[in-house]
């Protein structure tokens, strides 16, 4: 009888054991439940949105991460940064991106209008020395085609980490007037931690900003034989930021006070028409200039006027974005783009912003609108090279705080940005 109930008691013990069990097996998900929780769904304009849809298009993508600070990078396009947030997933998406031309998978014949935060080209874009127009042809778009190796090649991703990735680049182009050149390119995203922003802005920033910086490091090589001179032409390095716009969003450019005999006009604005006095306001030390994606528009700084930065400020989502570039003293020989054949094919400008807007015909790319900067025109030796550094940082916040940083970078009150085209 005692062998008997102990093995009852044993057998009573496991059959609760298996209750227990059993019940807290069934109170647990599915894996399959699991996975469909953990699988969100972000919303359009989310840095976490286009994430997802740029890895269903793109598997070479790289993500440059530091905490909520994020970069997507592309080896597929030039080593494009394609967009970048403060805030991570869930967080605002900075760069502008085609998304229905990205899904076609389509290519188009003169230029694939991808998007992106910022992207590497090559100047001039028109006149004499120009690589975007064949030997011969007249200055209209249909004989404009942007070469390949910065528009459909991709770069070679040579290393990569959690915070920088490098690419580099064979090519061999020939400009308007038949010079061939023989080139390398290197090109560095590097992200940048809160520490490495306030150093490269000198200025501090507080716990209550959200912030995103990153770095590119653009190196051209004469890799040929010949040198490149005025008589033959020379490139130059052009980065161009592609941003979303608003109805309150403006463009900050801050420039050298001095007599027009001595540095020239302010501001060339007159690339695709006179840009209207209530989209272009120019004061003492800083012009303002709309960026709300409505009206087809550019406007650009030559070195002898440019600062080595630009900004802009979107009120309605409280984004303060400051460019920082190269911008050599002494240094006044910058290639001229203009779609025709140029009198002054070395007096072009350092910095310009374009804001997008519908053609004549009613179609849009966008929209969008730029940041550019450029390096000065590539005077190179064989063997010689030239680098350019753009750096672009994006801050989120209490008005009062990024008011204190736009006052010591672009010397000048949010309020003031905000009512300039009231």
């Amino acid at each position: 009888m005692k062998i008997l109930q102990r093995h009852n008691t044993s057998m009573h013990w496991v059959f609760i054991y298996s209750i227990i069990v059993l019940t807290y097996a069934c109170s647990q998900p599915k894996k399959e439940s699991i996975d469909n929780e953990e699988k969100v769904i972000h919303e359009k304009g989310t840095f976490g949105y286009d994430l997802d849809f740029l890895k269903e298009h793109y598997d070479d993508l790289v993500v440059l991460k530091n905490g909520n600070a994020q970069v997507i990078v592309s080896p597929a396009l030039q080593g494009r940064v394609l967009t970048s947030t403060a805030e991570g997933a869930k967080g605002q998406s900075f760069g502008w991106l085609n998304h229905d031309l990205i899904a076609s998978g389509e290519q188009m014949e003169h230029f694939n209008p991808i998007g992106g935060e910022e992207r590497f080209w090559l100047g001039p874009e028109g006149g004499q020395f120009s690589i975007y127009f064949k030997p011969e042809s007249s200055f209209d778009f249909e004989n404009w085609y942007v070469p390949k190796e910065i528009d459909t090649e991709p770069f070679e991703l040579v290393s990569s980490s959690s915070s920088q990735a490098s690419f580099k680049k064979q090519m061999q182009l020939t400009n308007y007037s038949n010079t061939v050149f023989n080139l390398n390119v290197s090109r560095t995203i590097k992200l940048l931690n809160n520490q490495e922003i306030s150093s490269a802005l000198d200025t501090e920033l507080t716990e209550n900003i959200q912030a995103v910086g990153f770095e590119s490091e653009n190196i051209i090589s004469n890799n040929g034989e010949n040198n490149w001179d005025k008589n033959s032409g020379m490139l130059s390095i052009w980065i161009l930021s592609m941003l979303n716009p608003s109805p309150s969003t403006a463009v900050v450019v801050p420039f050298k006070e001095g007599d027009e005999t001595e540095l020239g006009k302010i501001v060339t604005d007159d690339y695709f028409g006179k840009v209207p006095s209530d989209r272009l306001i120019v004061k003492d030390e800083v012009l303002f200039f709309k960026a709300d994606g409505k009206k087809r528009s550019k406007i650009g700084l030559s070195p002898q006027r440019a600062l080595p930065i630009a900004g802009s400020y979107d009120a309605q989502n409280q984004v303060l974005t400051i460019a920082q570039f190269t911008l050599p003293e002494n240094n006044h020989d910058y290639v001229n783009s203009l779609w025709e054949i140029q009198d002054k094919p070395f007096a072009g400008d350092a910095v310009n912003s374009y804001n997008d807007g519908p053609l004549d015909n009613g179609d849009q790319l966008g929209p969008f609108y730029e940041i550019e900067s450029s390096s000065p025109a590539a005077n190179l030796a064989a063997g010689e090279s030239l680098t350019h550094i753009h750096r672009t940082f994006h801050f989120k916040g209490e008005s009062d705080d990024l008011n204190r940083l736009a006052k010591t970078l672009l010397k000048v009150d949010l309020n003031e940005i905000e009512k300039a085209f009231d």
